[in-house]
């Protein structure tokens, strides 16, 4: 392969946002948005503060993540107990007698919402998975819990058809999204040292299966986000949406999906998926990544957040380790498009924070920083160091030395 102007750049790119992550927003979010008595905080302010707001169930198990995944991949900070005890905290709050997770609990620590959300199931799986790959001697545990979530769930929330339903008694509209999540959650599962491969290799294929043939539109290849009883477009405007950021996550998916079972019409069908949001999602004045089109792709939500961000980044590297020539020159100049969108809500005063929203006119919300971006962030500074890698290596080239 000829060496690629864009992966200078890449490398470098990767070695500063892995800098940033362990030397400032791992150590920040450490210290000021983590207590062992109260978890993980929701947000946290423009001074630095965690806020005193309701604190939603899925933020508890998503920064898990981060905390053991950074600890997997060697930061030196106090890892193991944000995981350990943010666990054991996420299980004394917001875990209910039957075995799910409640959505909604106050600072003080008192559930205050009980209602059931597949979303937060798939990210407790997520949660089981990587306190096992950071702490191996806790596999055995974690893979009996996330195998009892997922009986649960097929035992009280399986769809007659493939996939699982919002609620009993069942609640409309049905949603693509909580489908990703648990589709993320399986995969990474099914690779996990003490987990049964087989059983979690099952539900990736019967999720990714799911979205070929009914959130992903047979003609325009576009995927959708609410779907009626029988997995078709909801009436109205809700089964017109199409979300870049998630045709991105999916694209990301799929394509992780597709090459682990050497499925090239799958692949074939994650780079549509990419392609539909660089094209159609992708706001030209701002160089950012929309909220949200219609299905004739027009732009519904022009507001940016930062999570399609990280998504489109995480694509982009992707793609482009399973792509040659200037096929991979396209998604590697893509990826540098969106480490600049990326470095835009990274860029604050507070040294380790975010901003979430980018209006259409090209400001920033002055608001608290959601902890729930960590976990987007996380993945896809990893996704980049290593996809850069693995690169570098195929190309000939020395890895940065700071990677």
């Amino acid at each position: 392969m000829l060496d690629s102007p864009h992966l200078p750049p890449l490398l470098q790119a990767s070695s500063r946002l892995k800098g940033w992550l362990h030397l400032t927003a791992l150590p920040l979010w450490r210290s000021n948005a983590f207590d062992a008595e109260r978890g993980f905080a929701e947000s946290l302010d423009l001074n630095g503060e965690a806020t005193r707001v309701h604190r939603r169930s899925r933020v508890q198990p998503r920064q898990i993540y981060c905390f053991a995944e950074a600890g997997v991949r060697g930061w030196s900070g106090d890892w193991s107990n944000p995981v350990q005890s943010g666990l054991a905290y996420f299980d004394q709050v917001y875990r209910l007698p039957n075995g799910f997770y409640g959505a909604l609990a106050t600072f003080e620590g008192r559930l205050i919402d009980e209602s059931f959300d597949l979303y937060n199931q798939a990210f407790a799986i997520l949660a089981f998975c990587y306190t096992a790959k950071a702490i191996p001697g806790l596999a055995p545990e974690m893979s009996g819990r996330a195998l009892r979530l997922l009986e649960a769930l097929r035992c009280d929330y399986a769809h007659q058809k493939a996939g699982f339903h919002e609620a009993r008694p069942e609640r409309l509209p049905l949603c693509s999204n909580p489908h990703m999540h648990l589709f993320e959650a399986a995969l990474a599962c099914e690779e996990q040292a003490g987990f049964d491969s087989e059983i979690w290799g099952a539900l990736a294929d019967e999720i990714a299966e799911l979205c070929m043939s009914r959130f992903i539109d047979g003609r325009s290849g576009a995927l959708r986000e609410f779907f009626d009883g029988d997995w078709r477009p909801a009436l109205g405007i809700k089964g017109r949406i199409v979300e870049p950021g998630h045709q991105f996550e999916w694209s990301w998916l799929l394509a992780i999906w597709a090459e682990r079972r050497r499925i090239s019409d799958a692949l074939s069908v994650a780079k549509r998926l990419f392609q539909i949001g660089v094209t159609h999602g992708i706001c030209p004045e701002r160089g950012v990544a929309v909220m949200s089109l219609l299905d004739d792709f027009s732009v519904h939500d022009p507001l940016a957040r930062l999570w399609p961000q990280t998504e489109w980044l995480k694509s982009a590297v992707r793609l482009a380790t399973i792509s040659k020539g200037e096929e991979r020159e396209y998604y590697l100049a893509s990826a540098r498009n969106a480490v600049r969108a990326l470095d835009l809500f990274l860029d604050v005063p507070l040294a380790g924070g975010w901003r979430d929203k980018l209006d259409k006119t090209g400001r920033f919300e002055e608001e608290p920083a959601p902890g729930s971006s960590f976990y987007h962030i996380v993945c896809a500074i990893y996704e980049l160091e290593d996809r850069m890698r693995q690169i570098a290596e195929a190309s000939g080239r020395a890895a940065h030395p700071l990677i």
